[in-house]
Parts: structure tokens; C-alpha cells; sequence
């Protein structure tokens, strides 16, 4: 697999929410993974931390999102990924995007400065020593800031079955729309009980490592918090499950329709 465990859950993860005044997330918050291979086979674990911090004098949020292999994987294809956004605490606009990763020998070291204003991202491919400015789209977003922009700028109240919700992003040197289809609501069983959810389909990019275009599904909690609790992906070579293991720093209560 040459896509990182953690863009399983953090690209294809982009959540809905309430209102900007009615922020989904805080300052501290902190969300733990188990990624399974095939059903069975545990491929690893991914995190991702919330925390509040200055960038050039503007006050931003500093999301760092980890994945990484364990078990029997790590010893034919060992992953350590590392994802940083830092992005604005009132518009979720990123300012910078982080990608370093390696992943069984492929690696990438990339640096993105964002300019909304004139449309613009500074791409530093620290691995390749090359700098280049490539133009962007409106409001545009990096990976990991999506995630959190989605979950304070877009409702769910009202939302009905076949809903398309889209949005500009920009990973590497690439500006492309992403797509997420929402497919209803179910109850689901996790570690925490059993939890009312929104089940969405990102669309992706079919090939080398999804079977199709409607290759993943995902869940998130229906509540304010909108949690990321489940992610199945059929790819191109078996399938791969994410299921939230552990969390903490919620800004809201967390709602548990029946208790394990």
C-alpha cells in the first residue's frame, strides 16, 4: 500500500456540524485509531491531537495527526506517517500543511504555505529541493484542516439520503474536489456502546489502491461532537477497517444510545 494508514481516516474522514458559533471541537481534543487489515489482521494505529498555539502573530489552531504499523505488518511494511495543519481559529482556513512520511521505504517530506488572499500555495519538497508556487482555489483546504472546517461550517439537521457535500482541497502539488455522499443514519455497535451515526461515501480515486471510486464508507456520530467512529475501505489488495479506540478533550457530551 503506498497511500499512509492515517490519510484513511483523515482525508476520507471529513465531518459535518453546527454553525461556526457552535464550535464541534477545542483545545485539546484527542482522538485514538486501531486500523484492522482484511478483518483480522491489526495494521496499526493513528492519533490525532488538537491544540491551540500562534503562527505569524495570528492566533490558529495546530492539529498533528500520526499513523503508524504495529504487529506482525510492521515487519514486512513498516509505516511511520506524520501529518501538522496549522489553520485559523475563526474560518478553519489552513495557513501551513506538514506531510513526512515513510512508508516501507517510500518516503515524502513536504512543506505547504498557504496564501488565501491571492490564491496561492508554496510547495517545499524538502526531499526533492524544490520550491514551487502553485495557484489554488477559493477556500481552499490541506487534509487535515478539512476535517475541522467541515465539522463547524456545514448543518446536518436537514440533510436527506443522496446529499453531496464538496469542497477544494489541496494535497501535494495538486488542487482537486473532493466529494462526500451521504447515505443515512444508523445505529452501529462500538467499544463504547451503541451510537447513533451519519454514514457518509467519500468518493476516491480508483486503481493502485481502491477497487473503485465508492471503495470507502464511513461513520460519524451523530451528536455535536460529530466523531469519526468507523471506517471500512476496499482496496485494490483486500480491505482495511479504522475503528476510534480511544478519545478525550470533547467539547460536548458524547451521546451513547446503549452502554457496553
Amino acid at each position: 500500500m503506498k497511500k499512509p494508514l492515517f490519510i484513511l481516516i483523515t482525508i476520507f474522514s471529513f465531518q459535518v456540524s453546527l454553525a461556526q458559533n457552535n464550535s464541534a471541537f477545542q483545545d485539546g481534543e484527542w482522538f485514538k485509531f486501531k486500523m484492522s487489515y482484511s478483518g483480522w489482521l491489526k495494521a496499526g494505529n493513528a492519533t490525532l491531537t488538537v491544540n491551540e498555539t500562534r503562527l505569524d502573530e495570528r492566533d490558529v489552531y495546530h492539529v498533528v495527526g500520526k499513523g503508524w504499523t504495529t504487529g506482525a505488518i510492521k515487519w514486512f511494511f513498516k509505516v511511520e506517517d506524520l501529518y501538522e495543519s496549522y489553520f485559523d481559529k475563526n474560518s478553519n482556513l489552513p495557513y501551513k500543511f506538514i506531510r513526512k512520511i515513510d512508508e516501507g521505504g517510500h518516503t515524502k517530506d513536504i512543506e505547504i504555505v498557504f496564501n488565501q488572499e491571492t490564491r496561492e500555495a508554496k510547495v517545499n519538497n524538502k526531499k526533492r529541493k524544490k520550491v514551487s508556487t502553485i495557484a489554488t482555489k477559493a477556500n481552499v483546504q490541506d487534509m487535515v484542516s478539512a476535517f475541522y472546517y467541515l465539522r463547524n461550517n456545514y448543518e446536518t439537521d436537514k440533510i436527506e439520503v443522496g446529499d453531496e457535500v464538496k469542497l477544494n482541497m489541496f494535497f501535494d502539488e495538486e488542487n482537486y474536489l473532493f466529494r462526500l455522499k451521504f447515505l443515512g443514519r444508523e445505529t452501529i455497535k462500538t467499544k463504547f456502546g451503541r451510537i447513533e451515526t451519519l454514514k457518509f461515501r467519500p468518493y476516491v480515486l480508483a486503481g493502485r489502491v481502491f477497487k473503485e471510486q465508492e471503495s470507502l464508507t464511513l461513520w460519524v456520530s451523530a451528536d455535536e461532537n460529530k466523531i469519526p467512529l468507523k471506517v471500512k475501505a476496499d482496496l485494490a489488495v483486500g480491505s482495511l477497517r479504522a475503528d476510534l479506540e480511544a478519545f478525550k478533550g470533547l467539547k460536548h457530551s458524547f451521546k451513547i444510545v446503549v452502554k457496553n
